[in-house]
This record gives structure tokens, C-alpha cells and sequence, in this order.
């Protein structure tokens, strides 16, 4: 049988192809971009790709309808979220509600949820000049990878962003700003029982305030704090709608509790899989495929063999340019931990603008007894990586 990828985060694809064939399946990965996954593909034996435009429905469904023996569609973006369980419906496949990966989709829409419920003490309104109560956070509703995403403290700084907005993927909104150090939880759901694999540290840059720059995976809290998280995560999910499949779900935790952050209803970007993968000592990415396949995912029973706690350094350059390489990529094997460079960029790319993750041109990985281990040897093997910029 064949399960059909529909784009794909920038790593991961590996893992996915060990996955399908362990569960004795053909995976067939459809893009727009091959050079996406120039990464992956360089070290990908198993895995068939097919260039069609992503975007363009008629053109996925008509490559969808020449895959022999297909089961299953995955679509593990938020970008093709939506076209994805729209075509899984069209072609009678397992997948989520469409209506249930619009809500979530729509940051401004589970606020409302969650605030109507309890469980957010702000809610999400329309970004307009004539806000108050500042600070406020304004966002792309449908927004991804940290883009378009500002801190406001008045009316006049509201006008600018709303001035300065490019194309959005859906439309501004503004959310109060919740102060605390910022988590994700890592959860995968089944007719709607979640189970919290674990937390990911998160930290973000001062500089841009919301661009993400390291995290580190399982971060320990004590068994108390660690029920409180795997209710509270339980039940936002719940009111969300979101009843099946993994779920990266980004909070602060506030001196009053968590307040979310946003809803990914897929498996944490940049290496956040490869970290669960390590940690958890066993392939998530097989719940992918059974989930793909409308099999209730193995991972959700007992507890997975324990591995190394992992982090990772998101590599940024200093200004904008075109890039020429790096320098300390040699140096690597001199660092505790086992580093390992994960390039997401290449030399003769050109970085525009350094405000969210687009300006990231690798990032490096390292192991640990602990999370807090691994996050001191990521920081230290980060600080010798350079992008060299023309």
C-alpha cells in the first residue's frame, strides 16, 4: 500500500520513510520544492517524490488519483493543514474533520474557545488602531514560523504594524501578552485521548522578542507540575477540537498557570521529531503513518524505552546577505554532547530579513544526560558556529 506526503516540515522525512517501510508501506513525498528537503533527501533511500504544484488542488488530486494501492495522505505543515484533510476526505481516507483543522487553524477562533471556556484569561480580538489594554501580542491569525508577529505597548505602534503588513496568511489580530518562560507540549491523540509525551523548552530571542533560537527536550517538572500540564494540555486539545494526531502545543507558564501560546496540530517543527525520536528511544513517526492509515498509533501504550535528553541551536547570521558558508563547522567533534549539523540553508542563499525563523541557516544538535545538559553543550557549540555573509 502507498502513503502519499504532502509536503513535509524541513526534517523528519527520513525518519517518515524508515516508518512506512518498517509497517510495510511505500511512501511518496508531493512537492513544489525539492530543495526544501535537500537535507533529507541527500541520506533518503526509500522514498519515491513527485513535482506538482501544492497548491493548486486540482493538480494534487489529479497525482493523487495515478498512486496505485493508495491508503493513506499525510499532511504534516500548517500550510497544506487544510488542503489536506480536504483531499483525504475527497478521496475517502483516513484524516481529520475539515471543519475541526479550520478551527484549529484560526488562532483567533481557539483563543475564543478557550477564553469561553475558562482556560485563557484573554481572548483574541481583530487588530485595529483603536485597541487598548497594552501589551498585546499581534499576529498573523494563520501565521507560521514566528512571522508577523509584533509586541505592541500603544496605539501608534498598532498603526505601524498594521502599515507594514505584508501578505498574510489569514488576518491580524491582537491577544493579551502573557509574561513567563515559554514551553511546548508534545502530545499525540486518539478519539480524543491525549498523551503527553513530554515538554520542550523553548527560548526565544531578545533581539526580535519572538523568534525561536534553541529548545531542549524533556524538560523535568515534578510529578505534580507534570499532571497539572498533561490535564490542562488534555483539555485545551479537547475544547479545540482537536481529536486525533500529534499536537505541538506552544504556552507560558505564568505565575497563575499555563496560558497557550498557539495549537500546531502536528508534530513540533525545526528538530523537534529527531529530539522525540532520541529521547522517547523509538521511531514516532510509525504513529504518523498509522494514524495516516486510521490506526490507532502503538505510541499512545505504556512507556517508551528511555533515551538521551536532546537540544538543538537554531543558527542565525548576524545581518542579512548571501550566504558563503560557515565557520566552526569543524570544530564540531571537539564538543561534548555529539553535535550534529542540521543545514536548512545553503551557500549562494540570500537572507533578507532576520526577524523569524526564514533567517535560519542550520542548527545543531547535541545529546544529554538532561535537558539542562544538553541546552549548556547546544549554547556552547552554537556560540562557535558562524554563517558568513556577502
Amino acid at each position: 500500500m502507498t502513503v502519499v506526503l504532502l509536503e513535509a516540515l524541513s526534517f523528519g522525512l527520513g525518519r517518515l520513510a524508515d516508518a512506512a517501510s518498517a509497517l510495510g508501506h511505500r511512501l511518496v513525498l508531493f512537492t513544489g520544492d525539492r530543495s526544501i528537503y535537500r537535507h533529507e533527501l541527500s541520506g533518503v533511500g526509500v522514498v519515491e517524490v513527485v513535482d506538482v504544484d501544492t497548491f493548486d488542488a486540482n493538480a494534487c488530486a489529479t497525482a493523487l488519483s495515478a498512486v496505485p494501492d493508495l491508503a493513506g495522505l499525510i499532511s504534516s505543515t500548517d500550510t497544506w493543514a487544510i488542503p489536506g484533510a480536504r483531499l483525504a476526505a475527497d478521496f475517502g481516507l483516513p484524516g481529520p474533520p475539515v471543519d475541526a483543522v479550520r478551527t484549529l487553524r484560526d488562532k483567533a477562533r481557539v483563543r475564543q474557545l478557550l477564553h469561553e471556556r475558562g482556560l485563557s484569561r484573554g481572548t483574541a480580538v481583530d487588530a485595529e488602531p483603536g485597541l487598548s489594554g497594552f501589551p498585546l501580542v499581534v499576529k498573523d491569525s494563520a501565521g507560521t514560523s514566528s512571522r508577523d508577529v509584533s509586541l505592541v505597548h500603544s496605539a501608534e505602534e498598532v498603526r505601524a504594524v498594521l502599515a507594514s503588513a505584508g501578505p498574510l496568511k489569514g488576518r491580524l489580530i491582537a491577544e493579551p501578552f502573557f509574561a513567563g518562560p515559554v514551553y511546548s507540549a508534545e502530545t499525540l491523540t486518539w478519539q480524543g485521548r491525549t498523551r503527553l509525551l513530554g515538554v520542550s523548552s523553548r527560548q526565544l530571542s531578545r533581539e526580535f522578542r519572538f523568534r525561536e533560537e534553541s529548545a531542549a527536550f524533556p524538560v523535568a517538572f515534578g510529578d505534580k507540575d507534570t499532571e497539572v500540564l498533561r490535564a490542562w494540555v488534555s483539555e485545551v486539545l479537547a475544547v479545540a477540537g482537536h481529536e486525533r494526531g500529534f499536537a505541538h502545543v506552544e504556552f507560558v507558564l505564568t505565575g497563575a498557570g499555563p496560558e497557550l501560546v498557539e495549537i500546531n496540530a502536528r508534530i513540533g517543527g525545526a528538530l523537534v521529531g529527531e529530539a522525540l525520536c532520541r529521547s522517547l528511544g523509538t521511531n514516532v513517526y510509525e504513529a504518523m503513518v498509522q494514524l495516516a492509515l486510521g490506526v490507532r498509533p502503538a505510541l499512545l501504550d505504556g512507556s517508551s524505552p528511555g533515551g538521551p535528553a536532546v537540544a538543538f541551536n537554531l543558527i542565525y547570521p548576524e545581518r542579512p546577505g548571501r550566504l558563503a558558508g560557515w565557520s566552526g563547522l569543524d570544530a564540531l567533534p571537539a564538543y561534548p554532547g555529539d553535535p550534529e549539523w542540521y543545514p536548512t540553508a545553503a551557500p549562494g542563499d540570500t537572507i533578507t530579513s532576520l526577524r523569524d525563523q526564514r533567517a535560519c541557516t542550520g542548527l545543531v544538535l547535541v545529546h544529554g544526560d538532561t535537558a539542562e545538559l544538553a541546552a549548556h553543550r547546544a549554547h556552547a557549540v552554537a556560540s562557535a558556529i558562524h554563517p558568513l555573509m556577502e
